[in-house]
């Protein structure tokens, strides 16, 4: 029986490699490269399935041109905002995601960002490896304690639930704003808002986990930003479009916000020189998911996706 080709656009987990290879007739990327929208349509055009990441772009041309055989793009991500899904819908092409399991890693980047923004660890670090660690006193690298503050989260969904319980072991007062109110048994105390403004105006730290949609396009701006208490931290381990990054500059730079901590940027991969220039950003380069059990998960999701698909089961994980 002749197995579904399959092309893998990036290099993925040996083991999740290793399986691909073993159930489909495998077209690697051995350079890792990022496939431009061109290089996309001329390796998926004799495929019958694609498994992708955020770092490719599937709009609307490209999957126009992608002719009849792609059946099916299997994302190695939660967020689909890279995928033009209704284009997808009008051209008989199922689009699946790996949920839940990176839910657990992406919370522990958000405490990371936390800490390290409130604790000024990247100025800290960057002393002690420069070799000019000399000096100490009692208003030596003082930064901002999170025990007690209040926590607020955008976007109460898996890993926005995970962020609270993380947030709560560091005695942390749970706020958030969500589309719906959660019930009580994932709510587990924490203070629903049934506004933005509402939650910005109590969040002592800002943590967005809410999805990439066009509404949210630079919802945390200079107008959101002035709504946060004094010296409030900004986190954001969800997607760099959230942030007016200029905005955030400007608020940093004056004393506004005491810090931010930011896994994602406007621009990936880079990032925004502006803000690596300020000492009160901590900064990651969108590795939320980056744990070798995580990736694993996540290869496995996506599989475990197409095989149900090529099965004649309905994946899922399927979004369209």
């Amino acid at each position: 029986m002749t197995k579904p080709r399959l092309v893998m656009t990036r290099r993925f987990r040996p083991a999740v490699e290793q399986r691909a290879a073993r159930d489909y007739d495998v077209v690697l990327n051995p350079d890792d490269r990022v496939l431009s929208p061109q290089d996309l349509v001329a390796a998926c055009m004799n495929a019958d399935a694609v498994m992708a990441c955020h770092s490719e772009l599937f709009g609307a041309d490209v999957i126009r041109a992608l002719g009849p055989r792609l059946k099916i793009i299997a994302n190695h991500s939660v967020g689909t905002d890279h995928v033009d899904l209704a284009a997808a819908a009008a051209a008989g092409i199922t689009v699946t995601n790996t949920p839940d399991v990176l839910s657990d890693a992406t919370a522990e980047i958000a405490m990371l960002c936390m800490l390290g923004a409130a604790r000024r660890g990247a100025e800290g670090d960057a002393l002690v490896r420069s070799g000019q660690w000399n000096f100490w006193s009692p208003d030596f690298m003082v930064g901002r304690q999170v025990t007690g503050k209040r926590f607020g989260i955008l976007g109460m969904g898996r890993v926005g639930q995970v962020a609270a319980e993380r947030a709560r072991g560091f005695g942390m007062q749970v706020h958030y704003h969500n589309r719906r109110r959660l019930p009580a048994h994932l709510e587990k105390g924490a203070v629903f808002h049934d506004s933005l403004e509402s939650l910005l105006s109590v969040s002592d730290v800002l943590s967005l986990h809410c999805p990439a949609t066009p509404g949210n396009d630079g919802i945390i701006n200079a107008r959101t930003l002035a709504m946060l208490p004094d010296r409030a931290i900004v986190v954001n381990t969800a997607r760099g479009m959230l942030i007016d990054e200029d905005a955030l500059v400007q608020a940093l730079q004056s004393g506004r916000l005491f810090a931010a901590g930011l896994d994602v940027f406007r621009t990936e991969p880079g990032g925004n020189p502006a803000l690596a220039a300020l000492p009160n950003v901590f900064l990651l380069p969108h590795i939320g998911s980056a744990t070798e059990e995580t990736r694993d998960a996540m290869g496995f999701r996506a599989l475990d996706n197409l095989d149900a698909f090529f099965a004649g089961r309905e994946p899922s994980d399927r979004v369209a």
